[in-house]
């Protein structure tokens, strides 16, 4: 017989709840979203629209009265800490949106909370599965480019008004989270950071722009870049090896699909999949080959989180890799702050 569906809640439904949770826990088979906890009019009467049936509740606790057995945190990132713990301390699995938390500190506390506690804990890192990322890993293990020395990712945009949203916690904290969590899965971990980032006094010194280069522990490099600023966004990623380079602009469609109201439900096997003109590329000086994208997976989070909570399989994203990232991040900082590169241990 097949395991019962996880009886999930998610607190907060703002953009990230809205688009990134509740239409992939609702896709899952192996999930039954059970509630939202939501307090805002007009969340609830967005949930309503979105998914019929749905109720709203206004706190954990009443969630907990429901029966939930797991809960996805897509709140403001300052009040993932305490809601990470509470959750944990009602002994429910917990899912947390990036950012984790806001200093690896908190970030490995929490985690030790959950071991010794027995809950299952992990964290929202859904762009493991973007499909261009899915794309760079498939190369890079084939040896399609070579050894490869140098990373180069970007999430950049041109929307300097208003900014990054102080949800976030700023866009090194944000976009940040993505692509250092991206270049440490890719290439291991670094013993140095080097980082630049612009402060802005109209969004109570939060940051707008960055650029991060890490030196990996293996010998690659990874150049990381974040904006809301940029007029003239470069590729998505360009990685640099010893026989070719892969290039590939644009970002992932799956955030535009969500948004568009189109989810795994709907779409079926033509979920993540991007259309050939989005395709990437492997250039050799003046010879490009085209190569084919690989189907981003975002569907494939929740029922691999439902898995862990039932005790057939890993989480799909080990909470120590945030407590990693974070490290890296909150070295980012002191380096853009101090202005010189940053050894880790």
């Amino acid at each position: 017989m097949s395991a019962s569906p996880v009886r999930f809640g998610l607190i907060g439904y703002g953009f990230g709840g809205r688009y990134f949770h509740a239409p992939l826990l609702a896709s899952a088979a192996e999930c039954d979203l059970v509630g939202v906890v939501t307090t805002s009019s007009a969340r609830r009467e967005e949930l309503a629209r979105d998914q019929p049936g749905t109720p709203a509740f206004d706190s954990l606790t009443a969630l907990v009265a429901e029966g939930v057995e797991a809960v996805a945190i897509s709140t403001p990132a300052a009040t993932h800490l305490a809601l990470a713990q509470e959750a944990i301390g009602l002994g429910l699995a917990v899912v947390v949106d990036k950012p984790f938390v806001l200093d690896p500190a908190a970030a490995r506390e929490t985690v030790e909370l959950a071991e010794r506690t027995g809950v299952v804990l992990s964290v929202y890192q859904n762009r493991r599965w973007d499909s261009d990322l899915l794309t760079v890993r498939k190369l890079v293990a084939s040896g399609e480019l070579g050894t490869v020395t140098r990373f180069e990712s970007r999430f950049e945009r041109f929307a300097p008004q208003p900014g990054p949203p102080a949800a976030g916690g700023g866009t090194l904290l944000d976009f940040g989270s993505h692509l250092v969590d991206q270049a440490l899965t890719l290439f291991g971990p670094v013993d140095r950071v080097y980082a630049e980032m612009r402060l802005r006094d109209d969004l109570g010194g939060r940051d707008d722009d960055f650029f991060v280069a890490l030196q990996h522990t293996g010998g690659v490099r990874s150049q990381l870049w974040g904006s809301w600023v940029q007029g003239a966004p470069g590729p998505r990623f360009r990685v640099t090896g010893s026989t070719g380079s892969y290039l590939v602009d644009g970002v992932d469609g799956q955030e535009d699909a969500l948004i568009a109201g189109r989810s795994p439900a709907t779409e079926a096997d033509r979920w993540g999949v991007e259309p050939e003109h989005r395709w990437g590329r492997i250039q050799r000086g003046e010879t490009t080959t085209v190569v084919p994208t690989e189907r981003g997976r975002w569907d494939t989070y929740y029922p691999a989180f439902a898995a862990a909570v039932r005790g057939t399989a890993p989480v799909p994203v080990d909470p120590w890799d945030a407590v990693a990232s974070l490290k890296v991040l909150a070295a980012a900082r002191t380096s853009a702050t101090q202005a010189e590169t940053i050894p880790l241990p």
